[in-house]
């Protein structure tokens, strides 16, 4: 054979194995797409399931209660869920039938006359509370204390979920139990602000475990003492907390009536003399909470905290409705 046909076959080989290498990448590529394709649905799928349960677990505002009658708790009617709750062994003897705990100038349980109510529906580990709380109460305080409102409470405890210490009922239970021993609205609301506090409130989902001693802290700066303080720490309210969890949202008169979550009970919710306030459509009016609540209670916020001044609600009225050229 000549060197030209040894030339000649020499490039034949070389394009025949070029081609073949190009053939065996491109397969390995393909095979590689086909992998990473059914990786990335795999991937894909486990990110859908771990959202629609992390969607769950935010948007379902209930935890199931741990007494021994709540597997069917989210079947009961709003009247069962009361009898349940009144059955309770173990109340707070400062609350309520429908778990109402009433402040005034005058203390615990004592109402000041003429004034009207704003009855706030909360959770310790909500951070939705927290943020009204930081906005609202200093108000609200100095307006309890001229005389001008009465504050009822309703301490819930579904906010566990989203903890990692219960942190939602081991507060609650210190809340009921220093108003059962401490008259003095200013320890008790001063408490409520302590647990509140942007540096101390843990974070939904955030894992921080908050220790007793934290937490009684908090009431002794409040000005709690020290011996009620720790006795505090109890889970004497428990069950009575879990039967308000139960009841508390099956309540329509409670359901947001605007917004996203309308038809829902949310917390933080108010109502003024035991009607609802609309926070969601007062929010699209007013620049912040605070404006828009004075508003609806009827008083200018110059007058807050001068005693003789009532809101023009008084203690019977329904919320000043929200006005676009308010």
């Amino acid at each position: 054979m000549s060197n030209k046909d040894n030339h000649r076959q020499s490039r034949a080989e070389r394009r025949a194995a070029n081609e073949a290498a190009a053939k065996a990448a491109a397969e390995r590529a393909a095979k590689e797409r086909r992998q990473q394709t059914i990786i990335g649905a795999c991937v894909l799928a486990v990110i859908v399931v771990l959202i629609a349960v992390i969607a769950l677990s935010i948007w379902q505002p209930w935890k199931n209660s741990k007494s021994s009658e709540s597997s069917n708790a989210s079947n009961l009617t709003v009247q069962q869920a009361y009898d349940q709750l009144q059955k309770v062994k173990n109340k707070p003897t400062t609350a309520d039938a429908k778990g109402g705990i009433l402040l005034s100038k005058n203390g615990v349980g004592k109402k000041a006359n003429g004034a009207p109510t704003v009855a706030i529906y909360m959770d310790f580990m909500c951070s939705g509370c927290g943020s009204f709380n930081r906005l609202v109460d200093p108000t609200l305080e100095k307006m309890l204390d001229a005389g001008q409102l009465n504050i009822e409470l309703h301490p819930m405890s579904f906010g566990d979920r989203w903890s990692s210490d219960n942190y939602s009922t081991r507060a609650a239970n210190m809340l009921l139990y220093i108003t059962e021993h401490d008259d003095d609205p200013a320890h008790i609301l001063g408490f409520i602000s302590n647990m509140y506090a942007d540096d101390f409130q843990p974070a939904e989902n955030s894992g921080v475990a908050t220790s007793d001693a934290q937490m009684k802290k908090q009431a002794t700066k409040a000005g709690v003492s020290q011996k009620v303080a720790d006795a505090a720490v109890t889970d004497k309210y428990t069950a009575w907390l879990d039967a308000i969890d139960t009841y508390t949202p099956k309540r329509s008169d409670l359901w947001n009536t605007s917004g996203d979550l309308k038809g829902q009970m949310t917390t933080p919710t108010i109502t003024i003399n035991g009607k609802f306030w609309d926070m969601n459509r007062s929010q699209s009016v007013y620049s912040d909470t605070k404006s828009g609540l004075l508003a609806a209670l009827g008083i200018d916020e110059s007058k807050v905290g001068v005693a003789g001044t009532m809101p023009s609600i008084g203690e019977n009225g329904k919320p000043i409705a929200v006005s676009a050229n308010k």
